[in-house]
């Protein structure tokens, strides 16, 4: 297996009333992630730093690492079965002398998301990277 990762940024995000598009990757290719159009509103807030009336679900995942010292620390794409990617968000924690880091399984959209809000490096494996079909803009 290859676990070589290669460094990738958010790019764009396009939205319909049926979906969102997350283009991500580097400048020599971009790929595109499709999830739900609340996924994407809640970027565009982070984006753009609009005034949310309530915390969302991001925000509360946020407060916990805070409270519970957690720093995260990456997000890699580690799969894609189809269209469908699969990631994982790395977290470290100092217990005592002892530094513990944390392999989530999460959906890439969330992992994109908490990128986002917390500017957090986003990663793809090698492997995937090459597999994923390239858009053009």
């Amino acid at each position: 297996m290859d676990t070589e990762l290669i460094p990738i940024t958010f790019n764009k995000i396009m939205q319909s009333r049926s979906y969102t598009v997350i283009i991500l990757g580097t400048e020599e290719k971009r790929f595109a992630i499709y999830t739900d159009p609340s996924v994407g509103r809640n970027i565009q807030q982070y984006l753009t730093d609009e005034n949310k009336p309530r915390p969302f679900t991001h925000d509360l995942i946020s407060a916990i690492f805070r409270g519970l010292d957690i720093k995260p620390v990456q997000i890699v794409i580690t799969d894609i079965e189809d269209t469908i990617y699969f990631a994982h968000l790395y977290l470290e924690q100092q217990v005592g002398d002892q530094k513990i880091v944390l392999e989530i399984d999460a959906r890439p959209s969330d992992c994109i998301t908490l990128a986002v809000r917390d500017k957090i490096p986003v990663f793809c494996r090698k492997d995937i990277f090459e597999k994923a079909v390239a858009v053009e803009e």
